[in-house]
């Protein structure tokens, strides 16, 4: 009997220490699940992070639609030795994330590395209850 009240109150605790997360670590997440993807050329999880109409805009100012973005990741055209995201602010309406943050990688363009640090946009939605990159436009600062 002692047993299982301590049973109950660990999972009473545990219960009470893993609340939901807010909709603001909802989106750090997925930002974070895309950050990992791209480094790691997880394709099956970029095209799970992604939206149908995706527009990717690079700082050179080349814009791309879902399929470009992941193809150029999957061959190898684009790549990353590492990459992380900083200083990442979120705002957040309705279904809609804006998301700001530093773009710091040293990327691999075409097989010739180049550290990158640029500033970056992303705007994310919630469709069918989860959240997907719609739009993203890097740029230098």
């Amino acid at each position: 009997m002692k047993a299982a009240k301590l049973v109950v109150g660990l999972a009473c605790l545990y219960a009470g220490i893993v609340a939901a997360a807010t909709p603001e670590q909802d989106v750090a997440q997925a930002v974070d699940k895309l950050t990992q993807a791209m480094w790691h050329k997880d394709i099956p999880a970029l095209q799970a992070l992604t939206a149908d109409n995706l527009s990717y805009g690079h700082s050179s100012g080349n814009v791309q639609d879902k399929q470009a973005f992941i193809a150029d990741i999957e061959t190898g055209r684009s790549g990353f030795n590492s990459l992380k995201m900083l200083n990442q602010k979120i705002i957040l309406s309705g279904d809609t994330a804006l998301v700001r943050n530093h773009f710091s990688a040293e990327a691999v363009n075409s097989g010739k590395v180049v550290p990158t640090e640029i500033e970056n946009f992303q705007v994310w939605q919630k469709q069918d209850g989860k959240w997907l990159l719609i739009g993203r436009q890097a740029f230098r600062f």
